[in-house]
């Protein structure tokens, strides 16, 4: 029976059910301590427990990497100064009801500190309570305040650059929906945190001006009751009640001191990869010239006659021995390098050997060289981040396209400037940028609050005025509006710009045939039908390469497929088909460029201006425009294109379907953002609003 009731408790209060409950009985523990007398053993015992969990505390602050790593600090802070102020109450109580009685009265606690750490003397105990409480009061907690506050301050002004940055890695494809959502949601809680960090910090400076007030009220209420109801003398009361009291400021003062130690450390964190005593060994003890020159003046300094020379020499002989094994091991792993068949580097043993058709080495489809500062990034040996990212992007292109592009194929080149990364495309160069591992760009989106302290550049990937800066300056950069990114995400995001521009010339022809085996499973007699009994797979690459080359996405193969089967028998022709399929993908179309059920707010051909054109593309016009007239075309068409974007709005002009091709081709060019429509690629269910005419009297002028 006893068996079957105690498995019964154990079904009741589950772990979980108990850790829910520590803490509303903690609080209640702790308010019951304010009004409960408590015995003098438990007193001892919650004193050292307070003590225990004040240490507790710092260490756990010591070795968070970041202030979310503690979260829970700010609730913490203020538990930990209830239960001081709760214990200050209850030994209080107890002070004054059994002080006379001598220094243990209060328990063993109270005693050792009233007189082990101050002696028994009460004018060196008072000295000492009143110097911790300056410390703890006007250092410590005025100067973690004043980071709480402005790190609440900064992190605040800095959230749309982060969100901004975050959206960035979104659409570049780094990260996915859910890794945003979690990046999201700690911006959000890094400003709640230390906004709430900047209140609590109020809760220690309230205690430390209590331990104060309470030290006062004990001595004068404790020489009021030794005196008036003990008939105690002045000077032993004054004395056996100066030592409890003092006794129980240092035991509450003194863990107090260690918690306010503890929310410095936590608001005055620079940097998330270490905690602070990696940081601060990694930092303040990796300089050997700086060790070497701290030791020779230690060193002077202890030759000084009348100095104490034994400690100062053997300071310098210890800093001296550091900086010695610093430089040493340094020296052994200063040069590290590259293994030839990275490098690119044939052995002469090979240039022995006669040809042959492996030397004849394909042309990587893809590629990305980098400078020599740059192979962390894309060392797997060192877990580089770039390499990450680059299997993100594919995956994305992939599922955002319509087809997977080839492998980015990466190797070194001691041909480009250290931080430099050169982008190829079928071995020709496609782009070239730099980068600077352990610093960040911050991009300037066009509303920014000033410039910032760095390297002054030009973002690669989409040509917008940024700084290379380090760590120490990235909440400033985010505060000023500023979105701001670490060395690989540049490059990644400069590649994917690069694959998303290029993707039709991605589009290889067995790229295509894959695809096609790919959707053949799905539909394999309509693609048994198609090819290569209407179309041969050359044809079907060059109707996906004309949509991809203006950015019209492959995933709707079910439908391109269906398209092409049913014109095939009418025309080969890519130009005409590519038409008929973007007829049919038209409501995606235009979905792509204005979102939602949103009118579709275009350019227009004014109508002499679209009758000429109709004209040159007719019977022996062979599509050729009079030079005067191509040159008003590009010029208006560009400046309408640019105060469509410049009121938020996709540069897009409406064309009829005979002239849609011609003028995509013709005005690419010129306005590289321009996207060119044919009437019927516009859904019935649309509603067109025309915002400018190219080819209109005076417009352009």
């Amino acid at each position: 029976m006893a068996t079957e009731n105690f498995l019964n408790v154990r079904r009741i209060f589950t772990p979980a059910l108990l850790r829910s409950l520590a803490a509303p009985l903690l609080i209640i523990m702790i308010l019951a301590m304010m009004v409960l007398p408590l015995p003098v053993f438990l007193l001892d015992v919650f004193f050292t427990f307070n003590i225990a969990v004040s240490v507790m505390v710092m260490l756990v602050a010591m070795y968070a990497k970041r202030p979310l790593d503690f979260s829970a600090f700010p609730t913490v802070l203020l538990v930990t100064t209830l239960l001081r102020l709760s214990l200050n109450v209850a030994s209080t109580r107890i002070v004054l009801l059994a002080g006379h009685g001598g220094a243990d009265a209060a328990g063993k606690v109270i005693e050792a500190f009233g007189q082990f750490l101050v002696g028994g003397n009460t004018a060196v105990g008072i000295v000492v309570f009143v110097i911790l409480t300056i410390i703890n009061f006007v250092v410590i907690t005025k100067g973690a305040g004043r980071i709480a506050e402005v790190s609440a301050r900064f992190t605040l002004d800095a959230m749309p650059g982060k969100q901004m940055a975050i959206d960035a890695d979104l659409n570049a494809g780094l990260i996915d929906e859910k890794t945003a959502k979690q990046r999201r949601r700690e911006v959000a809680q890094e400003s709640d945190f230390f906004g709430a960090m900047d209140g609590a910090s109020k809760f220690v400076r309230g205690d430390a001006i209590a331990a104060i007030l309470i030290l006062l009220i004990n001595i004068l209420g404790g020489l009021f009751v030794g005196v008036a109801q003990h008939d105690m003398a002045f000077a032993d009361a004054a004395h056996t009640y100066t030592i409890l009291t003092i006794g129980d400021g240092l035991v509450a003062q003194i863990p107090s001191l260690i918690i306010s130690v503890a929310a410095g450390l936590v608001v005055s964190r620079v940097g998330d990869d270490e905690d602070i005593g990696a940081q601060v060994v990694g930092q303040v003890f990796n300089n050997t010239q700086v060790l070497a020159l701290t030791a020779g003046i230690v060193g002077v300094l202890g030759l000084i006659p009348g100095m104490p020379n034994i400690v100062f020499l053997l300071f310098a002989a210890a800093i001296g021995a550091l900086a010695w094994v610093r430089a040493k091991r340094r020296a052994a792993g200063a040069e590290i390098p590259l293994p030839e068949a990275e490098a690119g580097v044939e052995t002469e043993a090979v240039d022995a050997q006669e040809a042959s058709w492996r030397d004849v080495a394909p042309v990587d489809v893809l590629g990305l060289e980098v400078g020599y500062r740059l192979i962390p990034m894309v060392d797997k040996g060192q877990d580089g981040e770039l390499l990450r990212r680059i299997r993100g992007l594919r995956k994305k292109f992939a599922q955002e396209v319509g087809f997977l592009a080839s492998p980015v194929h990466i190797r070194d080149n001691l041909e480009l400037k250290p931080n430099a990364y050169r982008i190829t495309l079928k071995g020709v160069e496609a782009a070239l940028g730099e980068a600077f591992p352990g610093q960040f760009l911050a991009i300037n989106p066009g509303r920014v609050g000033g410039p910032l302290a760095g390297r002054e550049t030009i973002d690669p990937a989409f040509g917008l005025p940024a700084y290379w800066i380090d760590s120490v300056a990235r909440e400033q950069a985010h505060a000023l509006g500023y979105t701001v990114v670490d060395a690989s995400t540049v490059v990644a995001t400069h590649l994917n710009h690069v694959i998303l521009s290029h993707a039709a010339d991605l589009l290889g022809r067995q790229e295509t045939q894959s695809l096609l085996d790919h959707i053949g499973r799905e539909i394999p007699k309509l693609v048994d039908d198609l090819v290569p009994k209407l179309l041969p797979v050359s044809t079907v690459q060059r109707v996906l390469q004309n949509l991809l080359s203006e950015e019209v996405n492959i995933r709707d193969m079910r439908t391109i497929v269906e398209v092409l089967a049913e014109y095939a028998p009418r025309t080969q022709d890519a130009a005409e088909l590519t038409a008929r399929v973007r007829e049919a993908l038209g409501r995606a179309i235009i979905q792509s460029l204005f979102p939602g059920n949103a009118e579709v707010q275009v350019l227009a051909l004014e109508p002499g201006l679209e009758r000429i054109l109709l004209q040159a593309m007719g019977t022996g016009g062979n599509g050729v425009i009079e030079p005067g007239l191509a040159d008003t075309l590009l010029r208006q068409t560009a400046q309408l294109a640019q105060r469509q974007e410049e009121i938020g709005l996709p540069a897009v002009l409406l064309a009829p379907a005979q002239l849609r091709m011609l003028l995509s081709r013709f005005l690419r060019r010129a306005v590289p953002s321009l996207r060119v429509i044919a009437n019927s690629e516009v859904p019935e269910s649309r509603t067109i609003r025309v915002t400018g005419m190219v080819g209109q009297v005076g417009q352009g002028t």
